[in-house]
């Protein structure tokens, strides 16, 4: 892969998981305001479309979602599931 698309793919996943983080942030805020909540559905999508170190990293900072399996389960198997994609992507270029 080109050094210049190797730098737009790192903003783009530095991007998407400072959304993440910052969405963990705002629903455990949310919570703690018993205001609307943000979906789990939403928090999935952003994790599935590259954000989900952010959104592992907003559930340890913020100490929200830990104890749902969901999340505790489900993100780390779609960071593992990324990882080895991007491994598989490389090793294949």
């Amino acid at each position: 892969m080109p050094s210049g698309m190797v730098i737009l793919l790192l903003i783009y996943l530095s991007a998407v998981s400072l959304l993440g983080f910052i969405l963990m942030g705002a629903d455990k805020k949310k919570a703690e305001m018993q205001k609307w909540r943000i979906p789990e559905k939403t928090l999935f999508l952003v994790a599935l479309i590259g954000g989900s170190i952010g959104i592992f990293l907003g559930m340890q900072v913020f100490r929200h979602k830990t104890k749902h399996l969901s999340f505790s389960f489900g993100i780390p198997i779609i960071i593992a599931v990324q990882i080895a994609a991007a491994v598989l992507l490389y090793l294949n270029l």
